[in-house]
């Protein structure tokens, strides 16, 4: 965990996010500032920068997207379609340091997405 981490501290519970699921390996919760009617994020509670910083083997990609798929079941988005987004560093649009996958939904989805 990285003491400077935003999202770390959410899953320490220092700072409570608006949770939409939690389970041992992954947090995941609303979006303070949402691009759609739906847009949560989801993280894993161990701390990795980005997705560059993946460990080779690591399964914690499928683990993010199985859990969003389900969440996005519980939160009522998955019939009508989803977006799921990861943002790798500055250029990529990633403000936070800590690996997240974005769950967007609730209205169509435009392309390019900007």
């Amino acid at each position: 965990m990285a003491s400077d981490c935003l999202f770390c501290k959410f899953v320490s519970k220092e700072i409570r996010p608006n949770l939409a699921y939690e389970d041992d390996q992954v947090m995941v919760f609303h979006d303070i500032h949402p691009q759609a009617p739906v847009h949560a994020l989801v993280i894993p509670k161990k701390h990795i920068d980005s997705v560059s910083a993946i460990p080779s083997g690591d399964p914690i990609v499928s683990i993010l997207t199985e859990r969003a798929v389900k969440v996005a079941a519980q939160l009522g988005i998955a019939q009508e379609g989803f977006r799921l987004v990861f943002n790798n560093g500055h250029n990529g649009g990633q403000t936070i340091s800590h690996l997240h996958l974005h769950l967007l939904g609730g209205r169509p989805m435009a392309w390019p997405p900007g």
